[in-house]
């Protein structure tokens, strides 16, 4: 389901700063390599997480589902030069591939890319974190933010994508409904209804829920 008409989404892009040789690079062999290649931030959203680290100013980030990288090339180039991004992943296929654009990024030694279970990760990581990036397993979105949101400031803020699920949240009450799309229903919802926190909720791409910490 396109939430934007494509020549609206075309103008959107071409009116946003361009993508540079390293992000259309990663693009280019996220299509040609790896499987579901739409699950890459791409142009629009990738910029939008750019600014939105550099408006913030956070000193660390975590940011859970690194896939190839964009998403968390874009962060970093947020940061100022002591921030941090910590980037969470399960797939250690495409670990030779991802590590090829941190340091082509030249942002490798701001970046710490650690491959495993997030949810037995998290918990092995010191510190709180400024911003945190959720694009892993839907089904582990509630969890992901639980473990985090008491490690996050005030005034912190969370950022979780794919929250509109290509349009299955609107469900009609005949419609047969996968697990991950009554998982997002319901973490939408946890999160409409949380006192800790404000958000808004974006209809970028696949949908952004925007948190930000009371």
């Amino acid at each position: 389901m396109e939430f934007i008409d494509p020549e609206l989404l075309s103008y959107c892009e071409a009116h946003t700063s361009e993508e540079d040789t390293l992000l259309k690079k990663i693009v280019r062999e996220t299509q040609a390599k790896v499987l579901m290649p739409r699950m890459l931030s791409g142009h629009l959203q990738g910029k939008f997480l750019e600014l939105l680290v550099k408006m913030h100013r956070p000193q660390t980030i975590l940011e859970i589902g690194t896939y190839t990288g964009y998403s968390a090339v874009c962060m970093a180039r947020g940061l100022g030069k002591n921030g941090k991004l910590i980037t969470l992943d399960k797939n250690d296929e495409l670990e030779h591939m991802v590590r090829g654009f941190f340091k082509e990024s030249g942002l490798a030694k701001q970046i710490d890319y650690r491959l495993g279970n997030a949810l037995d990760l998290i918990p092995l990581l010191e510190g709180d974190f400024d911003f945190a990036f959720i694009d892993a397993d839907k089904k582990n979105n509630a969890a992901y933010y639980d473990l985090i949101l008491d490690r996050i400031p005030s005034g912190g803020l969370i950022l979780v994508d794919n929250v509109l699920w290509s349009g299955k949240i609107l469900i009609d009450k005949e419609q047969k409904i996968d697990k991950d799309t009554v998982a997002i229903l319901e973490f939408n919802r946890k999160v409409a209804e949380d006192p800790r926190v404000e958000t808004c909720l974006l209809p970028i791409r696949d949908g952004l829920m925007l948190i930000r910490k009371r």
